[in-house]
């Protein structure tokens, strides 16, 4: 191994993991740091569930050396070992007639007795692990009686009863509701900073990933694909390469993940900026249209909304007015649209050039569908928004 990372308290080694001797991922060198959520990330079938198993000691490793706190992992004693690292898998589990308090109790094994028995300092020490995962009211109720959500909770809060340096999850989220899902992901990432917790988990949720990690590793086709900090790692393009797809985009400005249109319906401008042409562009790419929009400034949110779902966009440094070469284009682009929609941006500020957009689509002749005075009067804004795909399909009709 080279020059052992003092801040490290996980390292692989030319590690390989596999089943019966068939590797699924091969050569990993990796580093997990101290108090860091690290996400594990890729398609399934990569072997983020295998290098889990293998890096608590679940499996066998094929190849290569796993070291936890500088020792080699098979020199722990198994009660050492959970004293260190605790564990929650998506196996489901069914326990007897448990309370929640009784179940989480049981992650107290490394530290009592024999027979089990739970001393004052062992009691104080699961009220408190129930408390870090808000559960405290859940205490008494049976664990099969639990939801979903609230039994991820408990299996944390267990967890946390061993008091551990590193907590391992093994895609934590994929079974909850979004509720849950949101409380599960807050909780982790807090435990980073609360108890100092190392937490390694594997995610399928990119967005997700990228607002709750400090590393994020990437993993496909056998190999290491790359790691690092997500804003770094997780572009547009390296999200679409992991997961082979090419009918949406990852935004790592918004984190957010949109999907393209299928563009069958009709061409459609938008006159958009400083925010009003977003869900526009949504609802129209949704319902199929093709969607054009400017003249919006590079720094603007719907400029980056706009990219994620791949349209026709007409973009220009912030550092200057709209510049005439920058309307010309968009004039060219009008011209090859059915309609035009004025999202209501405040046309009297920054996008004041914009106002040119609009006359040049009624000199054109072009149907114009108009947000502004809802925008700004308020009036039956949303009710139009949802009404409009339909009034653009009937306007296309009569030709």
């Amino acid at each position: 191994m080279n020059t052992p990372d003092t801040s490290a308290i996980l390292c692989c080694d030319g590690l390989s993991v596999g089943y019966n001797g068939q590797a699924i991922l091969e050569g990993l060198d990796l580093l997990f740091q101290k108090a860091q959520f690290i996400s594990l990330l890729g398609p399934n079938g990569a072997g983020k569930t295998t290098l889990l198993r293998t890096i608590t000691r679940h499996l066998p490793p094929l190849s290569g050396r796993v070291e936890l706190l500088g020792r080699p992992l098979d020199s722990y004693r198994q009660s050492e070992l959970a004293r260190i690292m605790a564990v929650v898998l998506t196996d489901r589990i069914t326990p007897p007639l448990f309370s929640a308090f009784e179940f989480v109790a049981l992650g107290r094994y490394p530290h009592t007795d024999f027979l089990g028995r739970l001393s004052a300092k062992d009691r104080d020490v699961v009220a408190r692990a129930l408390a870090s995962v808000h559960a405290e009211e859940l205490s008494a109720r049976e664990f099969m009686t639990l939801s979903d959500g609230e039994r991820q909770k408990i299996l944390i809060a267990r967890a946390l009863a061993q008091e551990p340096q590193i907590l391992v999850l093994d895609e934590p989220t994929s079974h909850l509701d979004l509720k849950h899902r949101v409380e599960v992901m807050s909780i982790l990432r807090g435990l980073c900073a609360s108890h100092k917790l190392t937490v390694i988990a594997s995610l399928h949720d990119v967005d997700i990933a990228a607002k709750v990690s400090d590393q994020v590793v990437l993993v496909k086709d056998g190999r290491l694909v790359a790691r690092g900090v997500p804003e770094e790692m997780l572009s547009s393009q390296a999200v679409a390469d992991l997961y082979d797809f090419t009918d949406a985009s990852f935004n790592s400005q918004l984190g957010s993940l949109e999907l393209h249109g299928s563009r069958r319906g009709g061409r459609v401008f938008v006159v958009g900026g400083m925010g009003s042409g977003a869900a526009l562009y949504r609802l129209l790419a949704k319902c199929g249209y093709a969607v054009s929009s400017g003249v919006l400034y590079a720094n603007d949110i719907d400029t980056y909304v706009a990219e994620s779902l791949d349209i026709c966009r007409i973009v220009q440094s912030p550092a200057a007015a709209v510049t005439s070469a920058s309307l010309e284009r968009a004039f060219t682009e009008l011209q090859l649209c059915d309609c035009v929609v004025d999202a209501g941006c405040d046309l009297s500020g920054i996008y004041k050039e914009n106002q040119h957009i609009l006359k040049e689509a009624t000199g054109l002749g072009k149907p114009l569908f108009s947000f502004a005075e809802q925008k700004r009067y308020g009036g039956q804004y949303l009710q139009r928004i949802a009404e409009l795909p339909a009034a653009i399909a009937a306007v296309m009709e009569r030709g």
